[in-house]
């Protein structure tokens, strides 16, 4: 599967502004780039797009006797780039530029691709500590690449996956926190299986989802927003054959919690049907929202073999129950050990966010996690509807 890095197609028209240090910004422009470079003096300076047929140049411009530069232009939303010095690929950073940024960047010429030391944006924090931890990753590929004849595929990718952990553990840590973050886009590329599934940690795929639909809300209409969705649902699809091919999914955690009446229903129980586990909560707004699309689907697809275990989040046992009554959820199986947070599902299950679901096969076995809306829908028309 290819990266992300370079599926995401950009369609993109700039005009832009070069050569001495301060030129006039033209009053269409909607964003600027300048700063000074030591040890660059009157290179060039290009700004390029990337895109499926790779880099395109879209800006470009020269250094001043002292380093210094400035680009402008105008995007009709936000994009993926890439800012080069000079003609060698090495000299070169990501950017995801958003209209209105007014970056600034203060490096020198042997660290420009490492420590460009970007502000100006809400973005830039992220991409300098990025940069910062990808570098020494880098680095470390030296010494794996010394130990090729000497270990085996196992060992070379044990060390590697050591390796790359802290830029792993940085994107996932970030991309939850902050999901609408531009630089998501560069960061979601560590967390794509560009290697294959062996050694993919399948909860980045519950990241990638988080981002993809912030993507989706805060850069409506954006041509990247909706590339990522489709990227992270090609991933899953790609996945879900991964495990088939591979003697399916890992058992679902069992459950054993009780009903409103005080009947304790296990998860294992509902072998032999397709299960939503639906962990939610009476309180929780964008959960009750979901409610409805998840009724609709289980009258449709209840006399095929589908039913749904809800597990609550609450604390309050007649909020709960009122939420149950309110929003029409006919299904028998509604569980909680009204804990709120203090309940073990969400560490049993990984997660740290509701509405939070995991659908599992007529074996317990776990098909996906994080469906909702449409996705949930397609997936049940491609289990269901043969």
């Amino acid at each position: 599967m290819k990266s992300l890095f370079l599926l995401l197609l950009v369609s993109i028209v700039l005009t832009s502004c070069g050569g001495e240090a301060e030129p006039e910004k033209n009053p269409s422009d909607n964003f600027s780039i300048s700063g000074t470079i030591e040890g660059a003096a009157n290179s060039t300076i290009y700004l390029e797009a990337l895109s499926q047929q790779g880099a395109i140049e879209v800006a470009k411009g020269s250094l001043d006797s002292k380093g210094k530069f400035m680009l402008s232009g105008n995007i009709p939303g936000m994009g993926l780039y890439q800012l080069r010095l000079g003609e060698s690929a090495d000299k070169a950073i990501p950017m995801t530029i958003v209209p209105n940024d007014e970056i600034k960047l203060a490096s020198n010429f042997n660290d420009f691709s490492v420590r460009p030391n970007v502000s100006g944006t809400e973005w830039a924090a992220t991409m300098n500590k990025y940069m910062a931890l990808y570098a020494q990753f880098a680095e470390s590929q030296k010494d794996i690449s010394a130990l090729q004849s000497t270990m085996s595929e196992d060992e070379l990718m044990k060390l590697f996956i050591e390796k790359r952990k802290p830029v792993d553990d940085f994107a996932r840590t970030e991309m939850a926190r902050d999901p609408e973050n531009a630089f998501n886009i560069i960061l979601s590329t560590t967390l794509t299986p560009n290697m294959g599934f062996k050694y993919w940690d399948p909860k980045n795929l519950d990241v990638l989802k988080v981002v993809a639909e912030a993507y989706l809300q805060k850069y409506d209409g954006s041509p990247i927003a909706a590339t990522m969705e489709n990227q992270v649902y090609q991933i899953e699809m790609a996945y879900e054959e991964f495990l088939a091919s591979n003697g399916g999914g890992k058992v679902a955690p069992e459950i054993a919690l009780k009903s409103p009446e005080g009947k304790v229903i296990k998860l294992s129980s509902l072998r032999g049907k397709y299960v939503l586990i639906d962990f939610w909560a009476s309180w929780c707004g964008p959960c009750r929202k979901e409610n409805p699309n998840v009724v609709r689907l289980y009258n449709k697809y209840k006399d095929k073999g589908f039913t749904v275990y809800s597990v609550s989040l609450d604390k309050d046992a007649a909020a709960w129950k009122g939420a149950i009554a309110s929003d029409g959820l006919v299904w028998p199986n509604h569980v909680s050990d009204l804990l709120h947070w203090n309940s073990p599902m969400p560490a049993l299950y990984g997660f740290q966010g509701i509405p939070y679901t995991v659908l599992v096969d007529k074996d317990g076995k776990i098909i996906s996690t994080g469906l909702r809306g449409e996705t949930l829908e397609q997936k049940l028309i491609e289990l269901l509807d043969k």
